[in-house]
């Protein structure tokens, strides 16, 4: 069958339909550096923006069976500032997916995205998405859709990344359940299967990072270790620190009562005019609006676990204090009650804080290029070629750049989930008789065989 490739990226979809021996007959993807390597990998040129393709010559879209689309998930991720449908460059993407489905009557999709999709702005996000894809077509016809939430980690390959998939087919869905791709789960992972040993092109971790990572290190091996680590997320910034936060926020409070306080790492707020004042809180203290709950409950935990430990970290806090970015002043510790050696996991320094996670699988490749997963064990940051097994994109070419590498591979779909529900998807349904029966032929369907 013939398929199209919408916002395209590194062609995960094409790399798993095309093993299945589905013809691509359309790309397109507005990036032109992704566009020179799609052709280079698949040899086909995309299309720049699908956004003036449908609104001034959507006829130049092949007719074609089954439309793949990772459509933008920015807008909906948590990670962004979760905008959805209010983005404008990319939100409103998901209607050019429909303008084409319902030009074009594919006999089939599979659309990718971030799950909490289902849960931005209400859900009416999600609501309105299934509305629309349920929308009858201009023949009376209407598709059946289905959907259900992947990550690779569940089909043998150690990465989290859990992503929404959803499904549609004109003809029904009788012929398919997601259930029988649950079975295909697996419950073991190999991690070592999936990293080189000492890979030469491998780039090492640079001498402000391990500086970093040692002070950590030298931080966690002071604590007795009769005394847990905290589970919670370690704020450096919280120690010593006094400011409110309970009822008032700093913000809202006056410059005199907030000298009597103390801000990051025990900072004096005396003689202090406002604007300083809030330049010594941490970045997420200086807020107009009230804490959260959680915010409160973690800074309440932080200062309680440096009063209690004072005398075995104080020292190493204020060395800590002098990092050059309160991203690195925060420390995730995610391996509970195992050896107490950073450099024995995955390492991840993320906006949230330094990650330390089992080795047992990586975080989900991400956009931000300076979040690229790291070996602890090897002091250095997982390949090109690393990055390409965690997306089952084995074999594709990729930038010389690492960091345009890896922003490509943080927005690819996984071939292999792709492969595993396309070829459960894609197959003959007695549906389809029924529907040829009333006289609805090939050419209203739109299906190019």
């Amino acid at each position: 069958m013939r398929f199209i490739d919408l916002f395209a990226g590194l062609g995960g979809f094409h790399k798993a339909l095309s093993e299945l021996e589905h013809e691509c007959v359309f790309a397109s993807e507005i990036d032109t550096n992704l566009q020179k390597l799609y052709k280079k990998n698949w040899g086909i040129t995309p299309v720049g923006d699908i956004k003036e393709i449908v609104e001034e010559r959507i006829h130049t879209i092949p007719k074609h069976d089954i439309l793949c689309a990772g459509f933008p998930c920015q807008p909906f991720s948590k990670a962004g500032k979760q905008e959805g449908m209010m983005d404008i460059e990319r939100g409103t993407l998901f209607d050019e997916i429909v303008k084409i489905i319902k030009y074009r009557h594919p006999r089939y999709f599979i659309l990718e995205n971030v799950p909490f999709i289902q849960n931005h702005n209400n859900k009416s996000t999600w609501e309105y998405i299934v509305k629309r894809l349920k929308e009858k077509i201009s023949n009376g016809l209407r598709y059946e859709i289905d959907h259900r939430e992947y990550s690779p980690h569940q089909f043998g390959i150690p990465q989290h990344r859990k992503r929404i998939f959803i499904v549609g087919c004109l003809e029904g869905l009788n012929h398919f359940s997601f259930d029988e791709i649950d079975k295909l789960k697996v419950n073991t992972l190999d991690i070592r299967q999936f990293i080189d040993e000492n890979p030469g092109d491998a780039n090492k971790i640079p001498k402000r990072y391990m500086d970093c990572l040692n002070l950590w290190q030298e931080f966690i091996s002071n604590i007795p270790i009769d005394v847990k680590l905290p589970g919670f997320p370690i704020w450096g910034m919280e120690f010593g620190a006094t400011y409110t936060f309970e009822d008032i926020v700093p913000f809202h409070r006056k410059v005199d009562d907030l000298a009597k306080l103390k801000g990051n790492f025990g900072a004096s707020l005396k003689g202090l005019i406002k604007k300083e004042q809030m330049e010594l809180l941490p970045s997420y203290a200086r807020t107009k609006r009230k804490f959260p709950d959680w915010k409160k409950k973690w800074i309440m935990q932080n200062r309680k676990f440096y009063i209690e430990n004072k005398k075995y970290i104080e020292t190493v806090v204020k060395e800590i204090s002098k990092l050059p970015s309160q991203s690195w002043q925060k420390l995730e510790w995610n391996v509970g009650t195992a050896q107490r050696v950073i450099s024995n996991y995955i390492i991840q320094f993320r906006a949230s804080g330094i990650r330390i996670k089992k080795a047992d699988c990586f975080p989900s490749l991400v956009v931000p290029s300076t979040q690229i997963p790291i070996i602890g064990w090897e002091n250095r940051y997982i390949t090109k070629e690393e990055g390409l097994r965690l997306q089952s994109l084995e074999g594709l070419s990729l930038f010389e750049n690492d960091n345009e590498s890896f922003q490509a591979l943080g927005n690819a779909v996984n071939s292999k989930i792709v492969k595993l529900i396309a070829e459960k998807l894609f197959i003959e349904t007695p549906a389809k008789k029924n529907i040829e029966h009333k006289k609805i032929n090939h050419d209203q369907l739109a299906l190019v065989k």
